[in-house]
């Protein structure tokens, strides 16, 4: 596709990406991210035949008017979809896959001084919470989610959900489903929980013997086992 289908493609996208937007005046104030994307495929092209100082002038004055800074050097595939956006930086080497959506405050950082492959690639269909911090040379696999602020420096595989800081796979094998950012669990609370629990377990051994404490105890264990085989995956 040529530049002009392409940036044509992504304001289309838009309207299954945001039931808020009614109408094409809105696209002139309230839609920094689709405003970014189309400078973004004009100043890669730019960037690629050679003009990369202009292409860079061209992201910098982008960067001003939308507060969204991308390297025009990035691989944005089509209909990704950058909402509201403010905050977002997606560096050099990154390289985003189509379909994709990125809420506001999201970083594609790199952790390494060294030139080559240094920034995250994000496959197609992924959904990035708000300012989720994606960090270094890793893949995120197709369809997969991550939790709003969350920080990933760690692979997260296809259909997968990931939250936390930081991130860990807490849901996999749900491909089609939305991103329900209020169905999340709270890690830290489920872990505080377990061991307020788990001290009052044992404060009953130390003063009866109970079988049925111990039970509860054992089944304990059982929740406790769990929780660390997800953490460790």
């Amino acid at each position: 596709m040529g530049i002009y289908s392409d940036i044509k493609e992504d304001f289309a996208n838009a309207y299954k990406n945001d039931p808020a937007l009614s109408s094409r005046l809105d696209f002139l104030f309230n839609y920094p991210g689709v405003w970014a994307i189309a400078w973004y495929r004009i100043a890669s092209r730019l960037y690629n035949s050679g003009f990369k100082r202009f292409a860079r002038m061209i992201m910098g004055f982008t960067q001003i008017l939308t507060h969204i800074d991308i390297h025009p050097a990035a691989r944005i595939g089509q209909r990704v979809f950058i909402d509201h956006g403010n905050g977002v930086v997606i560096g050099e080497t990154a390289i985003i896959e189509e379909d994709v959506v990125i809420y506001q405050g999201v970083t594609l950082g790199g952790v390494s001084l060294k030139h080559g492959k240094r920034h995250p690639t994000i496959r197609k269909g992924a959904v990035l919470g708000a300012g989720a911090k994606i960090l270094g040379n890793i893949t995120i696999g197709e369809y997969a989610k991550i939790g709003a602020n969350s920080v990933v420096v760690k692979e997260v595989p296809d259909c997968s959900t990931a939250i936390g800081i930081p991130a860990h796979v807490i849901e996999k094998g749900r491909c089609t489903d939305p991103f329900m950012h209020n169905m999340l669990p709270d890690i830290n609370k489920e872990m505080f929980e377990y061991l307020l629990k788990r001290v009052a377990v044992l404060e009953h051994i130390l003063v009866e013997d109970n079988k049925n404490v111990l039970e509860e105890d054992l089944e304990l264990e059982n929740i406790y086992e769990t929780f660390i085989t997800a953490m460790k995956n």
